[in-house]
């Protein structure tokens, strides 16, 4: 794997196949219309009247409730069953919902015990915010971002669904995401303008499609625009090939995808700096080793130039997930004309101008062009440079502090409460009648380092001893980097591709005219290198096979 990996924990993650039957869950809460957050504190109402909430009227509110969260796994199948409730567990499959629907769950309490599988795994009642599959505007977008923000405010007694609950989801399927769903804005842009913003003939055609209606047709619903963007081209290309050749209709294409993944796969804030520009040629570079002098299959390339296969296959590139295109606008039609001036498309519009040159160079130039793209590198260090990672994107490790657990999903239990913990670390405490006191172990990613900070929110709870493992954890390093590398003081520990030391890490040299992160500068040549053995940012490294 040369990419990135998904920001999310190792557990078995959630899958996609062909879009089936779909029936509508019962709504756990009473009262509550799909997707309206104008009635959450509704909800919130009904939670306290639920059995086992009968505290002190102080204690009332004294835990956060769950939150929304999504139905997610990587590269996986399209829709994810629901069950019917049976008397002892899961019962038939009653329904599925589409990947990307975001729920609010809760836990089924039946004779004072919360829903699980053997190994104390919960299954959960839940609440569609956003069905993905029915979504097709910015409204979900609204709808979403309000659920999120008034979960995060709201304090209940328990996590408890009402006794009517019907159906139930596995939480292993389920995902804490806070991306909202992603629509381009309504409009169209002028093909004629877009071609005259071109510097050549690829680079016309790429623009033109941009602003046509094929390509309008791929981010008007939530699911499939993986699919749809691949018909989009190729509906372009026929209603086009009269008055240009197919093969450069053909390369225009496989210079798109190769943009897209260059722009969505490097670090978006970096903008049009020598660094952001230089990672965006590398990405290029990756795409373009594994289509020439190597075509694999289980790269993406069906064969050899297959720059569009390579670009788009999600188990090299994760971008490509069916989920993560639908919080993103790596589908989007980006480079419209009537989108210059609107943010963010007027950076990532003068991101793709400053890498574009050179992507279709590095695509169907010459070895003399990969010379001089990359000054100062061996050229056999360049055409084998295949793979890379991000090390702050890498697994999450926290060596530096004890007793860390990751709960992909658990029970909690204060006497009649039972709270869902879920998606989450814990720092766990004394061991004690069935499991564990703990807290909650919280950071947040930042610039230098990761922000950590422990949190007593569910005080006097014992979670579940059976999701409790005190293992340990292995392969982690300072900043996710080779070992070998030394630093004053360390920010995170991340951990490394098992990959790392079947090659060599690479530092690529560019000369790039920088505009700073702002793409608002005046451009200025300068010499910028991604990746070596210690670059914490990126890590290109050449010759695995």
């Amino acid at each position: 794997m040369l990419h990135r990996l998904p920001r999310l924990s190792s557990r078995r993650l959630p899958h996609h196949l062909p879009h089936g039957p779909r029936g509508l869950p019962h709504r756990p809460f009473p009262g509550l219309a799909s997707g309206s957050p104008r009635v959450w504190s509704k909800v919130c109402l009904a939670a306290l009247l639920l059995p086992g909430a009968l505290l002190p009227a102080a204690a009332r509110a004294d835990i956060p409730a769950t939150p929304v969260m999504t139905l997610y796994e990587f590269n996986g199948p399209l829709q994810v069953p629901y069950y019917h409730i049976g008397p002892d567990g899961p019962g038939a499959r009653a329904g599925s919902l589409a990947q990307g629907t975001s729920v609010i769950p809760c836990l089924v309490v039946r004779n004072g015990r919360a829903l699980t599988d053997a190994q104390g795994t919960p299954y959960v009642g839940f609440e569609i915010v956003v069905d993905a599959a029915k979504a097709t505007d910015g409204s979900a977008t609204d709808t979403f971002r309000r659920a999120v923000a008034e979960r995060k405010r709201l304090r209940v007694p328990n996590h408890h669904c009402p006794d009517d609950t019907r159906h139930v989801l596995s939480i292993r399927d389920l995902y804490a995401l806070e991306k909202a769903p992603f629509f381009d804005p309504p409009g169209r842009g002028d093909p004629a303008i877009a071609e005259g913003d071109g510097t050549s003939d690829l680079d016309r055609l790429v623009r033109r499609f941009h602003n046509s209606p094929q390509c309008a047709t791929v981010n008007r619903q939530l699911t499939g625009r993986h699919e749809r963007l691949a018909t989009a081209w190729d509906t372009f290309i026929a209603d086009n090939a009269a008055r240009v050749d197919k093969t450069t209709l053909a390369r225009a294409k496989h210079l798109d995808y190769a943009m897209r993944t260059a722009i969505f796969e490097g670090h978006l804030d970096r903008g049009c700096s020598a660094y952001g520009a230089c990672e965006r040629n590398t990405v290029v570079l990756s795409v373009r080793n594994r289509a020439v002098g190597q075509c694999l299959l289980r790269q993406g390339c069906r064969f050899p130039g297959d720059f569009q296969g390579v670009a788009s296959a999600t188990s090299q590139y994760n971008i490509w997930d069916a989920y993560l295109t639908q919080i993103s606008g790596l589908t989007a039609c980006y480079l419209r004309t009537d989108l210059s001036g609107l943010s963010p498309y007027d950076r990532i519009q003068a991101m793709y101008s400053q890498t574009v040159g050179d992507a279709e160079r590095i695509l169907y130039g010459s070895d003399t062009d990969l010379q001089a793209l990359f000054p100062g590198n061996v050229l056999a260090d360049v055409t084998e440079l295949r793979h890379y990672y991000h090390p702050p994107a890498m697994g999450k490790c926290f060596p530096e502090h004890d007793r860390i657990e990751y709960m992909s999903g658990a029970v909690a239990t204060r006497g009649r409460d039972h709270a869902l913990i879920a998606n989450t670390r814990i720092q766990v405490g004394d061991a004690t009648d069935g499991g564990y006191r703990f807290k909650e172990f919280r950071f947040e990613q930042e610039a230098t380092g990761d922000r950590i900070r422990v949190e007593d929110n569910y005080p006097g709870f014992v979670v579940d001893g059976r999701k409790v493992r005190l293992g340990g954890g292995g392969g982690c390093t300072a900043y996710g980097v080779s070992n070998g590398c030394r630093f004053d003081s360390v920010g995170r520990y991340r951990r490394t591709p098992g990959w790392l030391t079947a090659g060599r890490p690479l530092a690529l040299n560019c000369r790039i005219q920088d505009r700073g992160e702002s793409c608002r500068g005046n451009a200025r040549l300068t010499s910028v290198s991604v990746g070596g053995a210690c670059d914490i940012e990126m890590m290109p490294v050449t010759g695995v096979h």
